[in-house]
Protein backbone atom coordinates (compact mmCIF):
# COMPACT_ATOMS: atom_id res chain seq x y z
CA UNK A 1 0.00 0.00 0.00
CA UNK A 2 1.95 3.29 -1.41
CA UNK A 3 0.26 7.06 -0.56
CA UNK A 4 0.08 9.28 -3.27
CA UNK A 5 0.08 13.00 -3.62
CA UNK A 6 -2.61 14.87 -5.60
CA UNK A 7 -1.59 18.36 -6.53
CA UNK A 8 -3.44 20.91 -8.50
CA UNK A 9 -2.01 20.81 -12.18
CA UNK A 10 -0.98 23.72 -14.53
CA UNK A 11 -3.95 26.73 -14.59
CA UNK A 12 -2.05 28.39 -16.59
CA UNK A 13 -1.30 32.01 -15.50
CA UNK A 14 -3.74 32.04 -12.34
CA UNK A 15 -2.60 32.52 -9.10
CA UNK A 16 -4.13 32.18 -5.71
CA UNK A 17 -7.82 31.05 -7.53
CA UNK A 18 -10.18 30.04 -5.15
CA UNK A 19 -11.88 26.91 -4.21
CA UNK A 20 -15.64 26.93 -4.67
CA UNK A 21 -16.69 23.57 -4.05
CA UNK A 22 -14.85 20.37 -2.21
CA UNK A 23 -16.75 17.04 -4.15
CA UNK A 24 -15.43 14.69 -2.43
CA UNK A 25 -14.56 13.58 1.38
CA UNK A 26 -11.74 11.82 3.47
CA UNK A 27 -12.31 7.72 3.40
CA UNK A 28 -14.16 7.57 -0.49
CA UNK A 29 -12.66 5.68 -2.86
CA UNK A 30 -11.70 7.26 -6.02
CA UNK A 31 -11.58 6.19 -9.84
CA UNK A 32 -9.50 8.10 -12.15
CA UNK A 33 -10.98 11.39 -13.39
CA UNK A 34 -13.60 11.73 -10.40
CA UNK A 35 -13.99 15.33 -10.13
CA UNK A 36 -12.14 16.37 -7.13
CA UNK A 37 -12.61 20.44 -6.13
CA UNK A 38 -13.89 23.51 -8.74
CA UNK A 39 -11.97 26.56 -8.70
CA UNK A 40 -12.88 30.20 -9.52
CA UNK A 41 -11.27 32.53 -11.23
CA UNK A 42 -12.83 35.72 -12.34
CA UNK A 43 -13.57 34.48 -15.63
CA UNK A 44 -14.88 30.75 -15.16
CA UNK A 45 -14.97 27.62 -13.07
CA UNK A 46 -13.19 24.60 -13.63
CA UNK A 47 -13.08 21.08 -12.10
CA UNK A 48 -10.10 19.24 -11.27
CA UNK A 49 -10.40 16.09 -11.91
CA UNK A 50 -8.35 12.99 -10.05
CA UNK A 51 -5.58 11.42 -12.16
CA UNK A 52 -4.79 8.28 -10.18
CA UNK A 53 -7.49 5.42 -8.49
CA UNK A 54 -7.25 4.61 -4.97
CA UNK A 55 -9.05 5.97 -0.96
CA UNK A 56 -9.15 9.22 0.36
CA UNK A 57 -6.74 9.32 3.16
CA UNK A 58 -6.84 13.06 4.03
CA UNK A 59 -8.08 16.42 2.65
CA UNK A 60 -5.69 19.52 2.30
CA UNK A 61 -8.05 21.99 1.24
CA UNK A 62 -11.21 23.45 2.04
CA UNK A 63 -13.67 25.68 0.39
CA UNK A 64 -12.65 29.15 0.53
CA UNK A 65 -9.03 28.63 0.47
CA UNK A 66 -6.81 30.34 -2.44
CA UNK A 67 -4.93 27.65 -4.30
CA UNK A 68 -2.09 27.65 -7.06
CA UNK A 69 -0.12 24.85 -9.09
CA UNK A 70 1.54 22.29 -6.62
CA UNK A 71 -1.12 23.09 -4.51
CA UNK A 72 -1.48 19.56 -2.25
CA UNK A 73 -5.27 18.61 -2.65
CA UNK A 74 -5.28 15.55 -0.80
CA UNK A 75 -3.17 12.27 -0.43
CA UNK A 76 -4.57 8.85 -1.96
CA UNK A 77 -3.98 5.34 -0.39
CA UNK A 78 -3.11 3.37 -3.24
CA UNK A 79 -4.00 -0.06 -2.54
CA UNK A 80 -2.07 -2.82 -4.33
CA UNK A 81 -3.79 -5.87 -5.08
CA UNK A 82 -1.95 -9.34 -4.57
CA UNK A 83 -2.64 -12.85 -5.92
CA UNK A 84 -4.63 -13.78 -2.61
CA UNK A 85 -6.51 -10.58 -2.99
CA UNK A 86 -7.95 -11.40 -6.33
CA UNK A 87 -8.33 -14.61 -5.40
CA UNK A 88 -10.68 -13.52 -2.74
CA UNK A 89 -12.73 -11.29 -4.71
CA UNK A 90 -15.44 -13.19 -5.95
CA UNK A 91 -15.91 -14.12 -2.12
CA UNK A 92 -15.98 -10.77 -0.71
CA UNK A 93 -18.24 -9.80 -4.02
CA UNK A 94 -20.98 -12.42 -3.06
CA UNK A 95 -20.42 -11.20 1.11
CA UNK A 96 -21.26 -7.62 0.39
CA UNK A 97 -24.19 -8.50 -1.77
CA UNK A 98 -25.81 -10.44 0.35
CA UNK A 99 -25.14 -7.49 3.23
CA UNK A 100 -26.56 -4.97 1.66
CA UNK A 101 -29.89 -7.38 1.83
CA UNK A 102 -29.99 -8.09 4.84
CA UNK A 103 -28.48 -4.83 6.85
CA UNK A 104 -30.54 -2.12 5.81
CA UNK A 105 -28.29 0.46 7.08
CA UNK A 106 -25.23 -0.48 5.25
CA UNK A 107 -27.56 -0.20 2.07
CA UNK A 108 -28.07 3.13 2.73
CA UNK A 109 -24.15 3.96 3.25
CA UNK A 110 -23.59 2.35 -0.08
CA UNK A 111 -26.47 4.33 -1.65
CA UNK A 112 -24.88 7.35 0.09
CA UNK A 113 -21.53 7.13 -1.56
CA UNK A 114 -22.80 6.43 -5.23
CA UNK A 115 -24.92 9.39 -4.59
CA UNK A 116 -21.94 11.06 -3.60
CA UNK A 117 -20.03 10.10 -7.06
CA UNK A 118 -22.95 11.15 -8.75
CA UNK A 119 -21.34 14.83 -9.69
CA UNK A 120 -24.25 17.30 -11.23
CA UNK A 121 -23.47 18.80 -14.26
CA UNK A 122 -24.08 22.13 -14.78
CA UNK A 123 -22.31 25.33 -16.22
CA UNK A 124 -20.29 27.96 -13.94
CA UNK A 125 -22.87 30.01 -14.19
CA UNK A 126 -25.62 27.71 -13.11
CA UNK A 127 -23.15 26.45 -10.25
CA UNK A 128 -22.67 30.31 -9.39
CA UNK A 129 -26.72 31.39 -9.51
CA UNK A 130 -26.71 27.55 -7.19
CA UNK A 131 -24.28 29.38 -4.54
CA UNK A 132 -25.66 32.83 -4.34
CA UNK A 133 -29.17 30.89 -3.37
CA UNK A 134 -27.42 28.86 -0.91
CA UNK A 135 -28.18 25.37 -2.58
CA UNK A 136 -26.29 22.43 -2.85
CA UNK A 137 -26.33 21.45 -6.56
CA UNK A 138 -25.65 18.24 -5.66
CA UNK A 139 -28.79 17.73 -4.18
CA UNK A 140 -30.68 19.21 -7.67
CA UNK A 141 -32.08 17.00 -10.24
CA UNK A 142 -31.29 18.07 -13.68
CA UNK A 143 -34.07 18.19 -16.56
CA UNK A 144 -31.48 18.37 -19.48
CA UNK A 145 -30.18 15.53 -21.52
CA UNK A 146 -27.23 13.78 -19.17
CA UNK A 147 -28.97 15.29 -15.95
CA UNK A 148 -27.51 18.81 -16.95
CA UNK A 149 -28.47 21.27 -14.08
CA UNK A 150 -29.71 24.32 -15.64
CA UNK A 151 -31.34 28.00 -13.91
CA UNK A 152 -34.91 26.56 -13.75
CA UNK A 153 -34.36 23.41 -11.93
CA UNK A 154 -32.41 25.24 -8.90
CA UNK A 155 -35.37 27.84 -8.72
CA UNK A 156 -37.42 24.62 -8.86
CA UNK A 157 -35.48 22.77 -6.04
CA UNK A 158 -36.01 26.69 -3.84
CA UNK A 159 -39.56 26.20 -4.48
CA UNK A 160 -39.71 23.02 -2.75
CA UNK A 161 -37.70 23.71 0.08
CA UNK A 162 -40.09 26.70 0.19
CA UNK A 163 -43.35 25.00 0.22
CA UNK A 164 -42.17 21.93 2.48
CA UNK A 165 -43.03 23.05 6.41
CA UNK A 166 -40.78 20.55 7.55
CA UNK A 167 -37.77 22.44 5.90
CA UNK A 168 -39.23 25.69 7.16
CA UNK A 169 -38.99 25.01 10.25
CA UNK A 170 -35.72 23.81 10.77
CA UNK A 171 -34.03 26.19 8.41
CA UNK A 172 -35.69 28.67 11.09
CA UNK A 173 -34.38 27.01 13.97
CA UNK A 174 -30.64 27.42 12.04
CA UNK A 175 -30.81 30.84 11.35
CA UNK A 176 -32.24 31.03 15.49
CA UNK A 177 -28.99 29.41 16.19
CA UNK A 178 -26.59 31.34 13.97
CA UNK A 179 -28.13 34.87 15.09
CA UNK A 180 -27.22 37.07 18.46
CA UNK A 181 -30.28 37.69 20.14
CA UNK A 182 -31.13 41.50 19.35
CA UNK A 183 -31.46 42.70 23.03
CA UNK A 184 -27.58 42.10 23.56
CA UNK A 185 -26.92 45.03 21.19
CA UNK A 186 -29.67 47.61 22.81
CA UNK A 187 -33.22 48.27 23.51
CA UNK A 188 -35.92 46.34 21.37
CA UNK A 189 -39.55 45.95 21.50
CA UNK A 190 -41.31 43.14 20.13
CA UNK A 191 -44.72 43.43 18.48
CA UNK A 192 -46.79 41.09 16.73
CA UNK A 193 -46.63 40.81 12.85
CA UNK A 194 -50.08 42.07 11.68
CA UNK A 195 -52.10 39.50 10.71
CA UNK A 196 -52.90 40.55 6.97
CA UNK A 197 -49.21 40.96 6.49
CA UNK A 198 -49.09 37.08 7.92
CA UNK A 199 -50.98 36.00 5.90
CA UNK A 200 -50.17 37.49 2.37
CA UNK A 201 -46.54 36.49 3.02
CA UNK A 202 -47.04 33.10 1.53
CA UNK A 203 -48.57 34.64 -1.37
CA UNK A 204 -45.84 36.84 -1.99
CA UNK A 205 -43.14 33.66 -1.54
CA UNK A 206 -44.96 31.41 -3.12
CA UNK A 207 -44.96 33.77 -6.58
CA UNK A 208 -41.44 34.97 -5.67
CA UNK A 209 -39.66 31.44 -5.98
CA UNK A 210 -42.45 29.93 -8.70
CA UNK A 211 -43.03 32.72 -11.57
CA UNK A 212 -40.19 34.03 -13.30
CA UNK A 213 -40.10 37.50 -12.90
CA UNK A 214 -39.49 39.95 -15.77
CA UNK A 215 -39.99 43.72 -15.16
CA UNK A 216 -40.25 46.12 -18.41
CA UNK A 217 -39.61 49.88 -17.63
CA UNK A 218 -41.05 52.63 -19.36
CA UNK A 219 -42.86 56.16 -19.20
CA UNK A 220 -46.13 57.20 -20.45
CA UNK A 221 -46.90 61.02 -21.87
CA UNK A 222 -50.15 61.85 -19.57
CA UNK A 223 -50.02 65.80 -20.39
CA UNK A 224 -52.98 65.96 -22.26
CA UNK A 225 -54.82 63.51 -19.91
CA UNK A 226 -54.16 65.58 -16.99
CA UNK A 227 -54.89 68.78 -18.51
CA UNK A 228 -58.18 66.72 -19.14
CA UNK A 229 -58.68 65.23 -15.50
CA UNK A 230 -58.16 68.66 -13.97
CA UNK A 231 -61.02 70.46 -15.64
CA UNK A 232 -63.96 67.83 -15.23
CA UNK A 233 -67.41 69.59 -13.69
CA UNK A 234 -69.97 68.50 -12.65
CA UNK A 235 -72.42 69.22 -15.44
CA UNK A 236 -75.08 70.27 -12.57
CA UNK A 237 -73.24 72.11 -9.78
CA UNK A 238 -70.63 73.18 -11.74
CA UNK A 239 -68.22 72.21 -8.93
CA UNK A 240 -64.83 70.54 -9.49
CA UNK A 241 -64.81 66.74 -10.25
CA UNK A 242 -61.99 64.75 -7.78
CA UNK A 243 -60.71 61.68 -9.70
CA UNK A 244 -57.63 60.26 -9.42
CA UNK A 245 -55.10 58.95 -12.34
CA UNK A 246 -55.68 55.90 -11.64
CA UNK A 247 -59.22 55.65 -12.57
CA UNK A 248 -57.76 56.55 -15.97
CA UNK A 249 -55.27 54.00 -15.56
CA UNK A 250 -57.57 51.29 -14.97
CA UNK A 251 -59.66 52.00 -17.78
CA UNK A 252 -56.57 52.11 -20.18
CA UNK A 253 -55.62 48.63 -18.82
CA UNK A 254 -58.51 47.36 -19.77
CA UNK A 255 -58.46 48.60 -23.14
CA UNK A 256 -54.95 47.10 -23.42
CA UNK A 257 -55.82 43.73 -22.21
CA UNK A 258 -58.21 43.80 -24.86
CA UNK A 259 -56.16 43.55 -27.15
CA UNK A 260 -53.43 41.60 -25.30
CA UNK A 261 -55.42 38.99 -23.92
CA UNK A 262 -53.04 36.88 -22.42
CA UNK A 263 -52.20 39.26 -20.31
CA UNK A 264 -55.33 38.52 -18.69
CA UNK A 265 -54.67 34.60 -18.02
CA UNK A 266 -53.72 32.02 -15.52
CA UNK A 267 -51.34 29.09 -15.92
CA UNK A 268 -53.48 26.26 -14.88
CA UNK A 269 -50.46 23.33 -15.37
CA UNK A 270 -47.42 24.28 -16.76
CA UNK A 271 -46.48 20.62 -17.48
CA UNK A 272 -50.05 19.97 -19.13
CA UNK A 273 -49.23 23.02 -21.24
CA UNK A 274 -52.99 24.52 -20.07
CA UNK A 275 -53.75 28.09 -19.18
CA UNK A 276 -57.11 30.07 -18.47
CA UNK A 277 -57.85 33.16 -20.75
CA UNK A 278 -59.74 35.02 -18.68
CA UNK A 279 -63.20 36.87 -20.86
CA UNK A 280 -63.56 39.54 -17.32
CA UNK A 281 -62.09 42.39 -16.69
CA UNK A 282 -61.45 42.81 -13.15
CA UNK A 283 -58.93 44.71 -11.86
CA UNK A 284 -56.77 44.54 -8.65
CA UNK A 285 -56.24 47.43 -7.16
CA UNK A 286 -53.48 47.61 -4.41
CA UNK A 287 -54.36 49.21 -1.50
CA UNK A 288 -52.04 50.40 1.51
CA UNK A 289 -53.77 49.81 5.05
CA UNK A 290 -52.69 50.35 8.25
CA UNK A 291 -53.32 46.20 8.58
CA UNK A 292 -51.16 45.80 5.21
CA UNK A 293 -51.25 45.84 1.90
CA UNK A 294 -54.72 43.84 0.32
CA UNK A 295 -55.53 43.67 -3.28
CA UNK A 296 -59.61 44.24 -3.99
CA UNK A 297 -61.16 43.71 -7.04
CA UNK A 298 -63.02 46.23 -9.32
CA UNK A 299 -65.34 44.44 -11.51
CA UNK A 300 -66.09 44.86 -15.04
CA UNK A 301 -64.08 47.93 -15.15
CA UNK A 302 -64.90 47.56 -19.32
CA UNK A 303 -68.20 48.14 -18.47
CA UNK A 304 -67.70 51.06 -15.87
CA UNK A 305 -67.28 54.92 -17.04
CA UNK A 306 -64.85 57.21 -15.01
CA UNK A 307 -67.09 58.53 -12.61
CA UNK A 308 -68.19 54.99 -11.40
CA UNK A 309 -64.37 53.46 -11.13
CA UNK A 310 -63.45 56.64 -9.30
CA UNK A 311 -66.39 56.37 -6.68
CA UNK A 312 -65.62 52.52 -6.73
CA UNK A 313 -62.52 52.72 -5.79
CA UNK A 314 -62.98 54.65 -2.97
CA UNK A 315 -65.76 52.52 -1.56
CA UNK A 316 -63.10 49.38 -1.93
CA UNK A 317 -60.23 51.59 0.14
CA UNK A 318 -62.74 52.13 2.95
CA UNK A 319 -63.83 48.81 3.28
CA UNK A 320 -60.09 47.12 3.09
CA UNK A 321 -58.93 49.73 5.91
CA UNK A 322 -61.44 48.96 8.24
CA UNK A 323 -61.61 45.56 7.35
CA UNK A 324 -65.25 45.16 6.07
CA UNK A 325 -64.11 43.70 2.63
CA UNK A 326 -65.17 40.06 1.65
CA UNK A 327 -62.46 37.55 1.21
CA UNK A 328 -63.79 36.54 -2.30
CA UNK A 329 -63.47 39.94 -3.26
CA UNK A 330 -59.55 39.66 -3.03
CA UNK A 331 -59.59 36.89 -5.46
CA UNK A 332 -60.39 35.98 -9.06
CA UNK A 333 -58.90 38.94 -10.66
CA UNK A 334 -57.62 39.88 -14.51
CA UNK A 335 -54.45 41.80 -14.10
CA UNK A 336 -53.38 44.38 -10.45
CA UNK A 337 -52.15 47.57 -10.36
CA UNK A 338 -49.93 49.14 -7.57
CA UNK A 339 -49.16 52.65 -7.75
CA UNK A 340 -46.56 54.52 -5.44
CA UNK A 341 -47.95 58.03 -6.97
CA UNK A 342 -49.49 59.42 -3.93
CA UNK A 343 -46.55 58.37 -1.95
CA UNK A 344 -43.36 59.03 -4.61
CA UNK A 345 -40.91 57.77 -6.29
CA UNK A 346 -40.52 56.52 -9.60
CA UNK A 347 -39.71 52.74 -11.47
CA UNK A 348 -39.71 49.46 -8.90
CA UNK A 349 -40.39 46.01 -9.33
CA UNK A 350 -43.72 44.77 -8.69
CA UNK A 351 -44.28 41.17 -7.11
CA UNK A 352 -46.49 39.17 -9.69
CA UNK A 353 -50.27 38.59 -7.78
CA UNK A 354 -50.42 35.09 -8.31
CA UNK A 355 -52.39 33.27 -10.14
CA UNK A 356 -51.88 36.43 -12.44
CA UNK A 357 -49.58 36.79 -14.73
CA UNK A 358 -48.44 40.71 -15.04
CA UNK A 359 -48.70 43.41 -12.43
CA UNK A 360 -48.50 47.31 -13.33
CA UNK A 361 -46.65 49.50 -11.07
CA UNK A 362 -47.10 52.94 -11.17
CA UNK A 363 -44.82 55.58 -10.02
CA UNK A 364 -45.50 59.55 -9.50
CA UNK A 365 -46.21 61.69 -12.67
CA UNK A 366 -43.47 64.27 -13.23
CA UNK A 367 -42.80 67.40 -15.75
CA UNK A 368 -39.77 66.30 -17.94
CA UNK A 369 -38.05 67.82 -21.19
CA UNK A 370 -39.01 65.65 -23.61
CA UNK A 371 -37.83 65.98 -27.39
CA UNK A 372 -40.94 66.13 -29.53
CA UNK A 373 -41.14 67.15 -33.06
CA UNK A 374 -37.75 68.52 -33.63
CA UNK A 375 -37.45 70.21 -29.84
CA UNK A 376 -37.37 70.26 -26.20
CA UNK A 377 -41.03 70.68 -25.13
CA UNK A 378 -42.02 70.52 -20.74
CA UNK A 379 -44.35 67.24 -20.76
CA UNK A 380 -46.27 65.15 -17.44
CA UNK A 381 -44.46 62.17 -17.99
CA UNK A 382 -45.36 58.48 -15.75
CA UNK A 383 -42.74 56.11 -14.59
CA UNK A 384 -44.55 52.51 -15.63
CA UNK A 385 -43.07 49.29 -14.59
CA UNK A 386 -44.39 46.42 -15.98
CA UNK A 387 -43.84 43.17 -14.23
CA UNK A 388 -44.46 39.73 -16.07
CA UNK A 389 -44.79 35.60 -15.91
CA UNK A 390 -42.27 34.97 -18.75
CA UNK A 391 -43.45 31.71 -19.11
CA UNK A 392 -46.06 33.01 -20.58
CA UNK A 393 -44.93 36.64 -21.52
CA UNK A 394 -41.98 37.54 -23.90
CA UNK A 395 -39.77 40.29 -23.71
CA UNK A 396 -41.33 41.74 -27.18
CA UNK A 397 -44.78 40.87 -26.41
CA UNK A 398 -44.20 43.35 -23.07
CA UNK A 399 -42.82 45.85 -24.78
CA UNK A 400 -45.75 45.87 -27.20
CA UNK A 401 -47.95 46.10 -24.25
CA UNK A 402 -46.31 49.15 -22.81
CA UNK A 403 -46.94 51.01 -26.23
CA UNK A 404 -49.87 50.03 -26.31
CA UNK A 405 -50.96 51.22 -22.86
CA UNK A 406 -48.90 54.28 -23.60
CA UNK A 407 -51.15 54.87 -26.62
CA UNK A 408 -54.26 54.79 -24.19
CA UNK A 409 -52.75 57.15 -21.74
CA UNK A 410 -52.23 59.41 -24.33
CA UNK A 411 -53.02 62.35 -26.37
CA UNK A 412 -56.79 62.37 -27.23
CA UNK A 413 -57.60 59.03 -25.52
CA UNK A 414 -58.27 60.60 -22.25
CA UNK A 415 -61.83 61.87 -23.94
CA UNK A 416 -62.79 58.13 -24.93
CA UNK A 417 -61.80 57.40 -21.73
CA UNK A 418 -64.22 59.03 -20.05
CA UNK A 419 -67.30 57.96 -21.88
Amino acid sequence: MSEIEIKVPNIGDFKDVEVIEVLVSEGQTLKKNDPLITIESDKSSVEIPSNFDGKIKALKIKVGDKVSEGDLILTLENISKTKEEDDQKPVIKKEIKKTQIIDPKVQKIVTNQNNVLNISSASPKVRKFARELGVDIMQVKGSERGGRVIESDIKLFVASKSNNPVNNENKNKDKIKQEYPHSEFGEIEIKDIPRVKKLSSKYLMNSWTNIPHVTNHDEADITELEEFRTTLTDIYTGEKKKITPLAFIIKALTASLKKFPNFNSSIDDIEEGKMTVKKYFHIGIAVDTPHGLMVPKLRNADNKNINLISSELKKLSDQCRNLKIDKKELFGGSMTITSLGGIGGSFFTPIINFPEVAILGVGRSEKKQVFLDGKFVTRTMLPLSLSYDHRIIDGAEAARFNNELKENLGKNFAYKLAI
